[in-house]
Order: structure tokens, then C-alpha cells, then sequence
């Protein structure tokens, strides 16, 4: 059982941090295998949203008055820790009615199954990673023999889709190419007076070995990573998440959490320089795959 210190987040202590006992962090730790992620302090983000994921493989609760929604799972041996953390911010799993991901590969949806079976939530998916989170893993490009545990979708998703719940509207955005169903989440949330713009991107990274020129697994990659980086960069965005914690500086921006003045996660110009080099990025091995072929 994870254990929590007196302090709470309150509107006075808005950014007050839920820590656990180093035993408790052991059991976790030593339950999870090594290729999985270490545990992590559940937190509050900003608002409603929390932080229930991993040191680095990002899972999100966002809490409303009918129930919670749930981006990504993890792996299906990371779905304890997610549990933990959830029960230990005063949370039901039972209260968990939606459960979206980022991307259909094994580290954001692996648990997808588990996390269903143990909460009865509906399961939403992008068109393009449905029929992988499906099937357990088939279909994807790339990574043909990773699998997991197949998962029932209730609902396949369109670029600009919406998914309401408990007064909370989340936007699915399209921002394929890493996957073909990457998807960025984005929403309102409200803090004090002030009204912040969440987006959780998906992926906009190239993995090793990735082909985007002249791909028969996957031909429209290259076009889907540059429609992706079209959406990304007009979105406006105040809360800057991601799939990773690395992608927003997550472990640097928690230690400056308590206490703080102003929420760090409020990075405006952090999301803008991030979407940027991973552009330029993309593009740049996009020239040189053209260049060789």
C-alpha cells in the first residue's frame, strides 16, 4: 500500500506534492520488470489533470464530477503502479470510464487490456492504431513482433474528435507518422481564474531504423509526420505533456513543483521550441534518406 505525507493539494498549496515512503517505492520497483520504467510521485499537473505514469512512460488522469478519463497504460506490468498511484491521489479505478493512448506501441499500451478488465472503461483509439491495439500488437510498422495482450475498442477516433465526459471535452488531433494513429490530446483546463490550454503530443520523434522514403510497410509516412507538424505547431498550448516525460523535462520541472510561485509546467515557449527541433529534425533525415535512394 503506498503510503502519503499530511500534505494535500489545496487552492492555497496549489502545487503541494504527494510523496511516498521509500519502502513503498521498493515493493513497486521490485515488482516491475527491469525494461519497465521505475515508479514515480503521482502529482497534480495543474487543475484536474494528474500525473499517475512512470519515471519517464507518461500516463495522465484527468478527474471530473462523473468519472475519469485515463491517457495510456504503460506496460500490462506497469498497471499496478498506475493503480497505486491513482488510489493514493484519493482516487477509484472503478471511477475510471475512459481510457485513450498517445501511440499503439508496447510501452504507452501494453496494459491497455489489464487496465480495462480492471476498471470497465470504455477504450477509445485513433483510426490507424485501432486495429493494432485489437489484435495485441500486429500491424504495426516497425516493431513486428512485439505483442501483448489484445484489447476490445469501443470507439475509433477521427482527426478532431471529441471525447466529453463529467463537463470535460478532450480534442483527439491526428499527428500520425510515428505510429499511424499517433494521437495529441488537447483540452481546457481551469486554474484559480485562469484558463490554461492542455496538449499532451503524442510522438513527433523518428525512431531508429525508421524508413521515410520509400516505405512499402508504411507509404505515407513521411506525409503523415509532415501533416502531424502542421497541427502541432497551431495548436496553442499553455500545459506542455507528452507520451515522455523527457519531452517536457518532466524531472526537472517536478523538483521545481513545490512550492513554486508560478506551475512549471506552464511552458509555452518550452512546446514551441520542442515541436521546432523535432521538425527540423524529421526533416533533416528526411533529405538524407532522399538523398541515398
Amino acid at each position: 500500500m503506498l503510503i502519503r505525507n499530511n500534505a494535500v493539494a489545496s487552492p492555497t498549496r496549489p502545487y503541494e506534492v504527494l510523496h511516498f515512503t521509500l519502502m513503498s517505492l521498493a515493493a513497486i520497483v521490485s515488482a516491475i520488470p527491469v525494461y519497465a520504467d521505475e515508479a514515480f510521485p503521482p502529482h497534480r499537473v495543474i487543475g484536474n489533470v494528474y500525473y499517475v505514469g512512470s519515471r519517464d512512460i507518461s500516463v495522465y488522469l484527468v478527474a471530473t464530477k462523473d468519472g475519469h478519463i485515463l491517457i495510456n497504460s504503460g506496460f500490462e506490468e506497469t498497471v499496478p503502479l498506475i493503480r497505486a498511484s491513482v488510489v493514493s491521489l484519493g482516487f477509484k479505478m472503478t471511477d475510471v470510464k475512459i481510457l485513450l493512448e498517445s501511440h499503439a506501441h508496447s510501452d504507452h499500451v501494453a496494459g491497455h487490456a489489464s487496465l480495462q478488465e480492471l476498471t470497465g472503461a470504455k477504450v477509445f483509439v485513433m483510426d490507424g492504431d485501432d486495429n493494432v491495439i485489437r489484435s495485441g500488437g500486429k500491424g504495426q510498422y516497425k516493431y513486428v513482433d512485439s505483442r501483448w495482450s489484445p484489447c476490445k475498442v469501443d470507439r475509433v477516433l477521427k482527426d478532431g474528435d471529441k471525447v466529453k465526459l463529467g463537463g470535460e471535452t478532450l480534442n483527439a488531433r491526428r499527428t500520425a507518422g510515428h505510429t499511424r494513429g499517433c494521437t495529441t490530446w488537447t483540452w481546457r483546463t481551469i486554474e484559480g481564474d485562469a484558463i490554461h490550454d492542455v496538449v499532451v503530443v503524442g510522438s513527433p520523434n523518428v525512431n531508429p531504423g525508421y524508413q521515410l522514403v520509400n516505405n512499402k510497410d508504411y507509404p505515407e509516412i513521411a506525409d503523415d509526420y509532415a501533416a502531424g507538424f502542421a497541427v502541432l505547431k497551431k495548436l496553442r498550448c499553455d500545459i506542455f505533456l507528452g507520451a515522455h516525460g523527457k519531452y517536457y523535462g518532466m524531472l526537472a520541472k517536478y523538483e521545481r513543483l513545490k512550492g513554486a510561485k508560478q506551475n512549471p509546467f506552464l511552458d509555452q515557449a518550452g512546446y514551441r521550441a520542442y515541436i521546432e527541433e523535432r521538425d527540423a529534425t524529421f526533416r533533416k533525415i528526411l533529405a538524407e534518406q532522399k538523398l541515398t535512394k
